[in-house]
């Protein structure tokens, strides 16, 4: 069964609307950026923690060839689900369903080691980062994207939620981009042990779909897709109303243009 709101149609499965919205309007763009920075080379061991759906693993796994191997590790089946699906048979990949704060590999079996837009979910954050070195080998690097500080499309939505659906709903997207500060992340970074801590802070310039698409895209691909189902019809369409509206600031050719800030941490073990 699907829902639908204004004659669009989403899926139950939030993985499989991810992979269908999320990621080829926020997800595959960044990744992109991370895996060009990440400059792998064939035959490395890569790891993408909080893999998602995979975007970033299948990259890689392009990236580093036949002679590599690559691991995406996430603690959602749903996502893993949808990334096992979405890679060819032949692929070098193994996914793993795992908490990232106790990762069941040995030490020192990777090269690389990413994370894309994940850390700032996890709730013990130095426990992940010291997995992530554990399992690196000598030398071996960290790689993390976090998005931040809130940008002004998104602090529209959020006020929104809050004001039509729940507290809890908005504080989902204040999480979304609550780790961005230079001075956190090298505090993070030096205290699970890695050395030679970069931190470099770029903005993003992203093309959305139309507001009325892009916002339940974004809800129904997301944690928020509970809160707005079980809000009723009168309140969700209070809720598109108010959006809408205020984003057509946005609005360039029928298409949103998003500024977001992306901040990329890079260290060696």
């Amino acid at each position: 069964m699907n829902q639908q709101v204004y004659g669009k149609s989403f899926g139950q499965n939030p993985a499989e609307n991810y992979q269908r919205f999320f990621v080829p309007a926020i997800g595959a763009p960044v990744a992109a950026d991370l895996i060009g920075i990440a400059g792998l080379h064939a035959g490395q061991r890569v790891l993408d923690v909080a893999c998602g759906t995979g975007v970033v693993t299948r990259l890689a796994a392009e990236r580093v060839g036949a002679g590599g191997t690559v691991a995406g590790l996430d603690l959602n089946p749903g996502m893993l689900a949808v990334a096992r699906s979405e890679t060819s048979r032949n692929s070098s990949i193994d996914w793993y369903e795992a908490n990232a704060e106790s990762m069941p590999f040995p030490d020192g079996v990777f090269d690389v080691a990413l994370c894309q837009m994940g850390l700032q979910f996890i709730p013990n954050k130095l426990a992940v980062l010291r997995e992530m070195r554990r399992v690196l080998d000598t030398g071996g690097r960290a790689i993390v994207t976090v998005p931040g500080p809130t940008p002004p499309l998104f602090a529209i939505m959020a006020d929104a939620l809050a004001r039509h659906l729940c507290t809890k709903a908005a504080s989902f997207c204040d999480l979304v981009f609550s780790l961005h500060d230079a001075d956190e992340l090298t505090e993070l970074m030096r205290s699970a042990g890695f050395r030679e801590v970069d931190v470099r802070a770029k903005p993003k310039t992203l093309r959305l779909p139309a507001p009325a698409d892009f916002l339940w895209q974004y809800i129904y691909s997301t944690p928020l897709a509970e809160a707005a189902a079980q809000a009723g019809e009168a309140k969700r369409n209070a809720l598109e109303r108010d959006v809408c509206a205020q984003w057509q600031d946005f609005v360039v050719n029928g298409s949103m243009s998003l500024q977001v800030g992306m901040t990329t941490v890079t260290a060696i073990k």
